[in-house]
Formats: structure tokens, sequence, C-alpha cells
């Protein structure tokens, strides 16, 4: 039994580090391909719905503070996908997921109705989540694995020393402000900083990236591939059972 673990692990990495050099060559394809330009950190102007989700920022706060009451039930970032155990650790990095790859996550969807309503409304959405980072903690220098998609956030809480608290994309370095959004390409080396008492929280949203008609073919294939792998599926699996659990210890469950 332990070496089959072992034999499973040990394809697993094989598959993601393959995956992971086949997703950066293909990467140059898509850049050619790209409405955007290919720069680190991108014009707000790039989506027209940007304005709509800095406009909702005093309703998407209002539910994440509601969600905040019980940090407990906010799983960290790897006990949903261990992939990303390199870079969360502890308790420090959590997320409240809407969507993952264009799958809503329907409970917690209804517990803030106002954001999902917001998201719903976003072209190409492939994922969403509250990400929120503890005091003095410091996501490492990573990349993502796909320019198929562009990366939002939105500052919902940000501490007073926002100095202290930052993104770096490339060699840009941007500080999150509350209601205002910034795009960017994580397939950009890029690294966070939360060097302040207090926590970090933004809604983070991925979505399709604008390409011509080739690129858009392209990029659906690339996606479509990654739903295929446990990168896309244990996630899902794990946040169905982390849900499942949480509705099982309410007293009327």
């Amino acid at each position: 039994m332990i070496e089959q673990e072992k034999q499973q692990s040990l394809k697993r990495r094989i598959t993601h580090m393959l995956g992971k050099k086949f997703l950066r060559v293909i990467a140059k394809l898509q850049s050619r391909h790209s409405l955007l330009p290919n720069d680190p950190i991108l014009p707000n102007s790039c989506f027209t719905w940007v304005p709509m989700m800095e406009k909702s920022y005093p309703d998407i706060r209002e539910e994440f503070e509601k969600v905040w009451l019980h940090p407990e039930s906010i799983p960290a970032f790897h006990q949903l996908s261990p992939d990303q155990s390199r870079i969360s650790k502890a308790d420090n990095w959590k997320t409240y997921p809407f969507f993952v790859f264009g799958r809503p996550i329907t409970q917690n969807c209804i517990q803030c109705p106002k954001t999902s309503a917001l998201l719903k409304k976003i072209p190409g959405i492939q994922n969403a989540w509250f990400s929120i980072l503890a005091p003095n903690y410091r996501i490492p220098p990573h990349r993502g694995p796909t320019k198929a998609l562009v990366r939002c956030h939105l500052g919902i809480k940000v501490p007073k020393d926002n100095a202290s608290c930052w993104l770096r994309v490339d060699k840009l370095i941007y500080n999150w402000s509350e209601g205002e959004c910034v795009l960017f390409d994580d397939t950009y080396e890029h690294e966070v900083h939360n060097d302040t008492a207090e926590y970090r929280a933004v809604l983070f949203v991925d979505v399709d990236r604008p390409m011509d008609n080739f690129g858009k073919l392209l990029n659906k294939g690339i996606l479509r591939l990654m739903k295929a792998t446990h990168y896309v599926k244990e996630p899902m699996k794990n946040i169905l059972i982390w849900n499942s659990n949480l509705r099982s210890k309410k007293p009327n469950a």
C-alpha cells in the first residue's frame, strides 16, 4: 500500500512537472495571439466590467465581513489544493471559493448572493474567491500555470499601512487599496508580502484572456486539458467535502 502511494506521488510530480513545461512553451504562442498587451500589470480599461466590480465594493465588503465572522470555517489554500503547499503554509492563506474553473460552488454563492450575482455578470469568469492573508505572512515567488487567464484583485480589507502590504509582478510593485482593482498576468513571477499586523483580503478573479480566433481555440483546448487533471479535480473534490463537513456540524443539519 505504501509502495503504491509512493508510485502515485511520483507519477503526480512527474505529470505536474511535464505539464508546467508544456504550458511554458505554449505561453509564447499564446502571447502572439493575445488581444491584450503582454505586460505584467495591465490597464483596468482592458475589461469593461472592472468599474462594475469597483462600484460593488460596499456590498462585497459587507458579505465578506459576514463570512469572516467564522474564520475557522474558511480553509487554507493548500487544504483545498495540495499542489499549493509550497506557497501556502499553516493557516496563513485562507480561500473562500465561489467559482473553480467555471464551476460555481453553490453553497458559498448562496451565502454571498450579491457577490455571486456580480461574478456571474463577468464574461469568461473561471475562478473567483476571497483570498485572505494573515498578518506578517509572505507568499514566496511563483508563477501561474497558463496565459489563458488574466487575474484581477479587488481590494476588500487592506491594512492601514498598505505600503507594507504589496504585490510584486515581475519588477512592478502594487499596493492594494480598498475598492480598487488591479489586473495582472500571473505567469510572470509574482509574490506577496503582508508585513503588517492586520489581515489582508481581496476578491481574487481569473477570467479568459481576450484572444484572436486561433488563440480562443488554443486556450479552450488548454483549459479543457487542465480541467481533466488532478490540478482541478482534486480542489473541486476537497471543496465539496469541506462544505459537506461544515453543514454536518450545524445543529439542525
